[in-house]
């Protein structure tokens, strides 16, 4: 029976993700994302290309693909032997399906909006610190990949501290490990002091 649920909680989480918001939302706006701006699917692209209005939603709509399948696979698993590996299961699934989504031949977004939701299910103190350090990074840097590059740095440490589980920390140690390969190219732009500011990115 565990088995059945881990499979169900984490195909609906993956699916669940999948759901290329972004990029549904730019279609209704008679705009292909993919081709403007950084051609990412997420918020900050589509606030770039068509506001801040259509951004937040953007953002609000992946965070909730995150939030949602955690929040109903915590309440529906209380006091199940195997709650904690299915709940962690379930979590990586809706952030690897924004990720790679099958809706798009497994390509994505770069996670940093549904990982947020996830934590916000799952461990809101811990991403109310993350989300301090990002703000802090990104007025003192100005990049938002800086932000979001902490904020993934600091989150499975802070996870441990709030919520100490071994399932959930290989979880959140995931997450972080492929938020940074996500940003693999903004890294190299860092590096070389080609990043776009927040001005310009967002």
């Amino acid at each position: 029976m565990a088995w059945l649920q881990l499979i169900l909680f984490c195909i609906g989480a993956y699916l669940l993700g999948s759901i290329p918001f972004g990029l549904l939302i730019g279609k209704a706006m008679g705009m292909d994302i993919r081709r403007h701006g950084s051609g990412n699917i997420g918020a900050t692209n589509v606030t770039r290309t068509l506001g801040k209005s259509l951004g937040i939603l953007t953002l609000l709509m992946d965070l909730a693909k995150g939030w949602l399948p955690v929040t109903v696979c915590a309440n529906l698993l209380q006091g199940h032997e195997h709650a904690e590996e299915i709940l962690a299961a379930t979590a990586l699934c809706a952030f690897l399906g924004h990720c790679y989504s099958i809706f798009l031949r497994f390509r994505g977004g770069k996670g940093v909006a549904t990982a947020a939701g996830v934590f916000l299910a799952l461990c809101p103190s811990a991403l109310a610190i993350a989300l301090l350090s990002f703000i802090i990074v990104v007025w003192r840097t100005g990049f938002v990949s800086a932000g979001s590059l902490t904020a993934a740095l600091v989150m499975p440490v802070l996870q441990m501290f709030f919520l100490p589980s071994v399932p959930i920390s290989i979880a959140t140690w995931a997450i972080a490990i492929l938020v940074w390969w996500r940003h693999r190219d903004n890294i190299q732009r860092l590096l070389r002091g080609e990043e776009k500011g927040w001005r310009g990115s967002v």
